[in-house]
């Protein structure tokens, strides 16, 4: 039950739906997702400590409010991490298995074109964490998922509609263009692509 909070949480976030800087009490979640105020408890317990929301005595969790600096930071650090990592597949994983994850840079454009953040979101995640995964190291995967998810949050001051459709959908394009990039080992591509995609959030 805390697990599957957690995941309706998150993206109750990235869609924008939990605002940031507004405070939320564990019993009024528990009344919008049909359980009661412990699981969501636990469940924010969880987010804090992934820096989503932090905790507001005898109130609730307020989210994070996080700036535009903050999410260069994130893409910053996820391109010193990502970057290097990219390049080095590029020269070593045949063109086949780059190819067994096109189903998976398609998904992200179908799920970019529903409009909804927090579905591609969980799609745009997919196809990061399936490339990393071809490096063999798991610590890795696990650092750069959780540096992706906190850039996917929204900014303060931002809709649910912040990112439309038609940058979802840009955004997800890219995978593919990667995907062919990486199939042609072409590396100057790879890390323009790898360092735009980031700085989208992407």
């Amino acid at each position: 039950m805390r697990g599957q909070i957690v995941d309706a949480l998150r993206a109750a976030l990235v869609a924008g739906d939990l605002r940031p800087g507004e405070v939320y009490s564990a019993p009024v979640l528990g009344e919008r997702f049909g359980v009661s105020a412990t699981p969501v408890r636990e469940a924010m317990q969880q987010l804090a400590l992934e820096g989503a929301v932090e905790v507001v005595p005898n109130r609730g969790f307020r989210v994070v409010e996080r700036g535009a600096r903050e999410l260069a930071e994130l893409a910053e650090v996820r391109a010193l991490i990502e970057v290097p990592v990219m390049l080095r597949l590029a020269r070593t994983v045949p063109a086949e298995r780059w190819a067994e994850l096109r189903p998976l840079a398609e998904a992200t454009v179908r799920a970019a074109s529903s409009g909804c953040r927090a579905t591609y979101a969980e799609s745009d995640r997919g196809f990061h964490r399936a490339v990393l995964s071809l490096s063999g190291n798991e610590q890795l995967v696990q650092i750069a998922e959780d540096l992706h998810r906190r850039a996917q949050w929204p900014l303060v001051g931002s809709g649910p509609g912040m990112r439309g459709r038609a940058d979802l959908v840009a955004d997800a394009h890219e995978h593919t263009a990667l995907l062919d990039a990486l199939i042609a080992r072409d590396l100057d591509v790879v890390r323009a692509l790898v360092g735009e995609h980031f700085a989208g959030a992407g």
